[in-house]
């Protein structure tokens, strides 16, 4: 993955009903080691990380990247949205454009907040690179995630197989 293209970074925070979504900040960096060590976020990722080495490993303060959005709820994070160029995408409809990926702590699932952060930082993206395609790959067995692919527009690509799983691509225009 590779950094989005003449976008400057980071942008004004973006604020929504419920949510801004911002760079990373060092009091941020619990908050990524939970979601990165949560079994339950990593259940269609590959698994976890282990606790102990991200603690030694994730600087103290959490770096900040071009299309890498913390999501924040009343200060404090509870997701990460990342936009960012598919240049080593394995599938030849992926490679180059941009794709969306997110993560959200456990405790701020079913509340609709994966949907209203990724459609801001969608709209962001139109702004700044207007009429550019977005896609989005997620295991088809992650009901959630088809779920909010529908929900942003993204439409079905293809299926194929990886990491042992069937994975759905998805577009959106």
């Amino acid at each position: 993955m590779t950094e989005l293209g003449p976008v400057a970074w980071p942008p004004e925070p973006i604020k929504t009903e419920r949510l801004v979504l911002r760079g990373s900040e060092a009091r941020d960096r619990s908050a990524f080691i939970e979601l990165l060590a949560s079994p339950e976020v990593h259940t269609y990722l590959g698994g976890p990380r282990a606790r102990d080495e991200l603690e030694r490993e994730l600087p103290e303060a959490p770096e900040r990247w071009p299309g890498s959005f913390v999501v924040d709820l009343d200060g404090a994070m509870i997701g990460q949205i990342l936009l960012r160029r598919a240049t080593g995408h394995s599938r030849p409809a992926a490679a180059g454009k941009a794709d969306l990926g997110y993560l959200f702590l456990p405790r701020a699932w079913g509340f609709g907040y994966a949907a209203e952060a990724c459609a801001a930082a969608l709209d962001w993206f139109d702004g700044v690179l207007p009429g550019e395609p977005v896609v989005l790959t997620t295991q088809s067995a992650n009901v959630g995630s088809m779920r909010l692919a529908a929900k942003l527009g993204f439409t079905e690509v293809e299926r194929f197989q990886a990491w042992d799983a069937e994975q759905w691509l998805g577009q959106r225009s």
